[in-house]
């Protein structure tokens, strides 16, 4: 049986023995990238230039008068289609809701996502808006 004094020994060299391990391991993993610190930093070289700065001075000027301008106005108006609804008799249309795609509204319908796209060459399916009606027959 070990007598207490290589207990107490023991109890503070195996601490004292792993502290020593990792300052050996940091040691060599900094020198390893490059931060050994064993060689002086670089000296630096600051140079200071100083110019004398001189602020030009304001004159007053007359005011100007800007030449009398004459500006046109050219008004574009848009023309909107009629309601789809109206626009193709028998056509099947369907309004769109929160969270629709072409693939859900597809499924719905009982359709496919290329006839959809066929018949509504203008809509696009990133750019669906809700009440937005599309034909889907």
């Amino acid at each position: 049986m070990p007598s207490s004094s290589s207990r107490h020994l023991a109890r503070f060299a195996a601490p004292a023995a792993f502290l020593l391990a990792v300052t050996i391991a940091v040691l060599l993993v900094r020198s390893g990238l490059g931060g050994g610190g064993s060689s002086p930093p670089a000296a630096t070289t600051t140079q200071t230039t100083t110019r004398a700065h001189t602020t030009p001075s304001v004159t007053t000027l007359p005011p100007v008068t800007a030449p009398a301008t004459t500006t046109a106005t050219t008004a574009t108006t848009t023309a909107t289609a009629p309601p789809p609804t109206t626009s193709v008799p028998g056509a099947t249309y369907y309004t769109v809701q929160k969270g629709d795609t072409f693939t859900i509204i597809a499924a719905k319908s009982g359709t496919t996502v290329a006839q959809i796209e066929q018949l509504n060459p203008g809509v696009s399916s990133n750019a669906l808006s809700v009440g937005q009606q599309i034909r889907v027959k």
